[in-house]
């Protein structure tokens, strides 16, 4: 008969698992631009700490690899030492016995076929092939860099307009993305190895909260060169700016009646407000940008043409956003009582609203789109709002607080479903969404795992209504028309954003990349300003003229991370009032003052004043 043991964990054992806890956290800090071969070694050294020793592979074979990259990194080794590490490194994988064996041999052969170059660099020129800097971690994961740690001490400091004009200086949309920013900057926090990441997109809105409205910069003097801007969206908005701050005369084209692109017909009011919106788009057009709306890219009434604009334009800028939906491809699809989720928002954003009152009603997908769509459902009445989706939940791509939030509503999730058929009666009216079971298999190339068949009856979800939120894409007809070259539905550039073959157009955000975030259009906008800029003969610099703080030298102890709070699930599913609400001055005083100021400390190359450049 087996007894029940029971142990206590000795001094030892405390203080290695301390050790794993503090290495995962520094893990999550560390910073980009680090020198790709020593970090490699450095994991190749801590595998090598785990190995049991019971077989030969993990014993010798990992030790073997650890001298011959101390050698490449020591400025000892040769191109035979490179040639020598990869095939240790693949009788390793081959023989090894155990998973650290085997992963710890892959990992290097991946580091050999990703950036051999750099290890070839450090025998040669006992260097990486790029620049080793360690830059700050939030700046660099920014896609607009903005100065972070910047706009972070003027809140410390009370000064809440200049914060603001420090955030515009690389991101004309604070007010938006100090609501709906998806903050990738939070991800390398160097806050994360003594506690959590700065609530970084909290206090961006706290600061646009406080500060009020905050004119924006003057222009430089005119350049006389003429601007045309397909796409009243955030990237192709953030483009205008940048180019009418530069001095250029600027033109934006908008096919709908309203400015804003997914910004407002994409994104429900209760998780980004009209009046947040507003405050942005008027800022943006106070610095004389025209705008022409209800003029789309084609050949019907009232549309312009690529070619026109060519005409009348030194340089055009296409960034039309990714308004169309995607099909999901099974029976009953087409037809009432199935609608997309960008017509639903869409038709809400230019007031028309669905009615769903009473309406049983089943989401398809797992992104934020879906969420946003499942939650929108609810407030417009329906009585049950289901989400399938064929992964896990663990897997889904919305934010994980969209997720929370969606549930707290009452949204039910069915995870590892794959949709299968949409089911009508006899008057051709949707009564159930069938939905087959899947199980979790292996990793694809993305890093997810890849849902299979699984053994189960299929499932019959009774419904009146199905939202499909499975995708989007560009409406790429009028521009293959128009001579732009079109692959996969979005458009080709090259170097510098150009449109290739079609000289003077620039391409950029959701129309070349497919759908991303916010902050991504932002930043591809901003890109776009500065090569539209180099096109036509300039170099001009945006800057501001704000001094920021010097770093206070305190200590930092351990200290909670201040998150947003939301109103009640309960009342606020039955309106469109915003559901997050901003941080009190005290929230905002503690929070901001846990930046460790990385901007000063912890680089490797400081950078100058931050009245100068991009």
């Amino acid at each position: 008969m087996a007894r029940l043991r029971t142990s206590t964990q000795s001094r030892a054992q405390q203080v290695v698992e301390h050790l794993y806890s503090n290495l995962e956290q520094r893990i999550i800090a560390s910073p980009p631009g680090l020198c790709p071969v020593d970090i490699s070694a450095a994991f190749l050294r801590m595998c090598h700490a785990q190995t049991c020793g019971k077989c030969v592979p993990c014993r010798i074979g990992i030790g073997q690899m650890v001298h011959i990259m101390d050698d490449i990194l020591d400025g000892k080794g040769s191109l035979e030492s490179i040639d020598v590490l990869e095939q240790t490194a693949r009788v390793v994988y081959e023989t090894a016995d155990c998973a650290i064996g085997y992963e710890a041999a892959h990992m290097i052969l991946q580091c050999l076929d990703s950036f051999r170059d750099d290890f070839e660099g450090h025998v040669k020129w006992d260097r990486c092939i790029e620049q080793l800097e360690q830059p700050v971690p939030c700046v660099a994961l920014c896609p607009a860099g903005v100065d972070i740690p910047g706009y972070i001490a003027l809140v410390r400091a009370g000064r809440y307009a200049d914060a603001v004009r420090l955030v515009r200086k690389d991101n004309p949309f604070c007010s938006t993305c100090g609501i709906v920013c998806e903050h990738p900057c939070e991800a390398r926090c160097r806050r994360n190895m003594i506690d959590q990441s700065i609530n970084i997109r909290g206090l961006k809105r706290f600061a646009d909260e406080q500060a009020g409205v905050v004119p924006a910069p003057a222009p430089q003097p005119d350049t006389g060169k003429r601007v045309a801007i397909v796409g009243g969206g955030p990237s192709g908005l953030t483009a205008a700016y940048f180019l009418r701050l530069m001095g250029h005369s600027v033109t934006v084209y908008e096919k709908r009646s309203q400015l804003g692109g997914m910004l407002r017909f994409g994104i429900p009011r209760f998780r980004l407000s009209e009046e947040a919106l507003d405050k942005d788009l008027d800022m943006i057009l106070s610095t004389g940008i025209d705008v022409k709306l209800g003029i789309g890219i084609g050949d019907g009434d009232g549309d312009v043409s690529i070619a026109t604009l060519r005409k009348d334009y030194d340089a055009v800028y296409i960034a039309i956003g990714a308004h169309e939906d995607r099909k999901i491809g099974i029976d009953g699809e087409d037809g009432p009582g199935v609608v997309s989720a960008v017509k639903l928002l869409r038709d809400i954003g230019e007031g028309h609203p669905h009615d769903l009152s009473g309406r049983k009603v089943v989401v398809v997908g797992g992104g934020n789109v879906a969420m946003d769509v499942s939650r929108t459902a609810i407030r417009l009445g329906a009585s049950e709002v289901s989400v399938v989706y064929r992964r896990r939940k663990a897997d889904m791509t919305a934010l994980s607080e969209e997720i929370e939030g969606a549930e707290a509503e009452g949204i039910q999730i069915l995870e590892l479903h794959a949709p299968k058929a949409v089911l009508r009666d006899e008057e051709g009216q949707v009564r159930a969404f069938l939905a087959e079971p899947k199980i979790i298999g292996k990793i694809d190339s993305g890093g997810r795992p890849r849902p299979e068949a699984a053994d189960g009856d299929d499932v019959a979800i009774p419904c009146d209504v199905v939202i499909v939120a499975i995708g989007q894409q560009i409406d790429s007809k009028h521009l293959e028309n128009n001579g732009i070259p079109v692959h996969w539905g979005s458009v080709v550039t090259g170097d510098s954003g150009k449109v290739k073959e079609v000289p003077g157009v620039f391409a950029g955000g959701d129309c070349v990349t497919g759908p991303a975030t916010v902050i991504k259009a932002v930043g591809a906008g901003k890109v776009a300003a500065a090569n539209i800029d180099n096109y036509l003969g300039y170099n001009h610099i945006i800057s501001v003229d704000v001094d920021i703080p010097e770093p206070a030298l305190i200590d930092h102890p351990a200290c909670g991370r201040v998150n947003l709070r939301f109103r009640n699930a309960n009342s606020r599913r039955l309106d469109f009032e915003p559901v997050e609400t901003g941080m009190t001055c005290q929230e905002a005083d503690q929070e901001s003052a846990r930046c460790l100021r990385c901007d000063h400390f912890g680089i490797s190359t400081l950078r100058g004043g931050r009245n100068a450049q991009w």
